[in-house]
Order: C-alpha cells, then structure tokens, then sequence
C-alpha cells in the first residue's frame, strides 16, 4: 500500500475548511447565586419559606408538649385511686339526693329545710304545687323550680 501523502493532506485541509465553514454557537457563561440571599431574586419568597418552616416546628413542638401533657393528666385521672374516688362521690352524692327527696316527698315530708354541702348551701321549700331549690356557692346561685303536681306524689 502507498500512502500518499498530498491526498491526506488535501482531506486534512478540506476537514479544516469544512469545520470552520459551519456556523458556531455558543451561550456566554453567566454566573449566578443559587441562594436567594446572595442574589436578591426570590428573596421574598426565600424568606416566607424559612419562616413558615419555623412556625411549623415549633408548632409541631407545642402540639407535641400538649400532648404529652394531655396523656400524663389521663394516665393520673385513670388510677385506681382516682376511679375509686370518682365512684365513692358518686355514691355519695346520690344518698345525699336520695335524702334529699326522701326529706321533700317521703312518709313525713318537711315543707323546707337547708343543708351545707363543701362550700355549698343546698336549701329547699315545698310552697304546694312546687318544689324551689336554691344552690348558693361561689359560682353564684342556681335555683331550680320543680312542679310537683305535674308528678302525682
């Protein structure tokens, strides 16, 4: 084989010719901030995001203490000290308004009468075809008219 080596120098400079002859494009190199702070573009909106991630965690901390909160007073109301107490007033209180109807309706009924309660006073007075019940506590007072002669006693 006999190279020639005008024929690779013609195709050399025709390769030349041809890849300067094609029309180049280029983009110039821009440089730019990726980070909202530095650059100034979206900071608005750079600076919305960081505060609205902020009030989410500590909302999520507060909701999260609440919480825990919320499950200790439970987990104390839920004792069987505290069942037992709820149950025993309970019953108390009932007796005391069985009594307390036993007093107004019972064999021998009292037309009025009054009674303390922790920082309560209970009074209570039969005026025919009513019975008026007045609460005195710290709250306030709370009255209460019964119609009797709707029940048939």
């Amino acid at each position: 084989m006999t190279r020639h080596p005008q024929r690779i120098a013609t195709l050399g400079t025709f390769g030349m010719l041809l890849a300067l002859a094609l029309p180049v494009q280029a983009d110039s190199l821009v440089f730019g901030f990726q980070n909202p702070a530095f650059s100034g573009v979206g900071y608005s909106a750079h600076v919305l995001t960081i505060e609205n991630q902020e009030r989410t965690r500590k909302q999520a901390r507060e909701d999260a203490l609440e919480a825990d909160q919320l499950a200790a007073e439970r987990e104390a109301e839920n004792t069987v000290e505290a069942r037992f107490l709820r149950n025993l007033e309970s019953r108390v209180y009932s007796q005391l308004s069985r009594q307390l109807v036993d007093n107004l309706f019972g064999e021998n009924p009292s037309s009025s009468g009054s009674f303390q309660l922790l920082d309560s006073t209970i009074s209570f007075e039969d005026t025919g075809g009513e019975v008026r019940l007045v609460i005195e506590g710290p709250e306030g007072t709370t009255e209460l008219t019964i119609p009797t002669e709707a029940f048939l006693f």
